[in-house]
């Protein structure tokens, strides 16, 4: 089975801050990290490949930088690792992101299987594995728990929902998003790390995959980020005093004035 896998490299959210002068985000210093989410993907690609054979390629959209991530997958199991890069992709929203990534994976071929996280952790918007299958026209499954069955090019699971889970089925060629409770990610082996560093990673331009350029990064974007800020703090608030019954009596009068 030939699968990959989408990866992404975001800010530490640890270390993430805003600069108070401008509103942007302030990268300057702050560890950059592959999004938690794909590594349960990378993890799941590689259990696949282990029990049913098959090739796992990791595919980055970014800068130069984001090849640090793609190294870590390969320590982690995957075979190869595409970093698609191109300054003319800057300032791309999900939209154009997921056309940039279409034209990579056909560029490449194509994959029976394709997995990401179910979300990255600096955009939070779960948008880019829905919008990636739809522009490669193949089902997709999101917010996947468990892989249970692997046979006669179908895909059995279990889609995490508020209540319980649902149970799908799948034909391949398919796009999964994965959650945490799919896995626990590997550490990688010491031989691990020592193909990731002599690994050379494929890097595709905006030319190479055939990209029509009103199509990629701020450009083809349909949104526009104009101002990032933070919350101010503060507001009208009451103090309720007395033991607990008499500020249970308070807060039921209050919550009756505002109905």
């Amino acid at each position: 089975m030939k699968i990959a896998v989408c990866v992404k490299q975001v800010p530490d959210a640890k270390d993430v801050r805003l600069d108070p002068k401008t509103n942007t985000l302030a990268r300057e210093g702050v560890q950059s990290i592959m999004n938690p989410y794909d590594r349960h993907a990378v993890e799941e690609a590689v259990r696949l490949k282990e029990k049913h054979g098959g090739t796992v390629t990791v595919i980055s959209m970014g800068p130069p930088q984001a090849g640090e991530t793609l190294r870590e997958a390969v320590s982690c199991g995957a075979d190869d690792a595409v970093l698609v890069s191109d300054r003319a992709f800057a300032g791309a929203d999900t939209w154009a992101t997921t056309y940039t990534l279409a034209m990579a994976v056909k560029k490449l071929g194509g994959y029976d299987l394709i997995l990401c996280g179910k979300q990255a952790i600096d955009g939070d918007t779960a948008q880019v594995g829905p919008g990636l299958a739809w522009r490669l026209d193949i089902p997709y499954v999101t917010y996947v728990r468990r892989i249970t069955a692997c046979d006669n090019g179908r895909l059995r699971m279990e889609r995490l929902m508020d209540d319980g889970y649902d149970e799908v089925e799948v034909e391949l060629p398919a796009l999964l998003t994965v959650v945490k409770e799919i896995n626990e990610p590997r550490v990688p082996s010491l031989k691990g790390k020592m193909k990731a560093k002599k690994m050379t990673i494929t890097t595709l331009n905006a030319e190479m995959i055939g990209a029509d350029a009103a199509r990629i990064g701020l450009q083809g974007s349909t949104t526009q980020v104009v101002r990032v800020f933070s919350p101010q703090m503060g507001g009208p608030r009451t103090m309720l005093t007395g033991s607990v019954d008499e500020q249970v009596a308070q807060l039921v009068e209050k919550l009756d004035t505002l109905c």
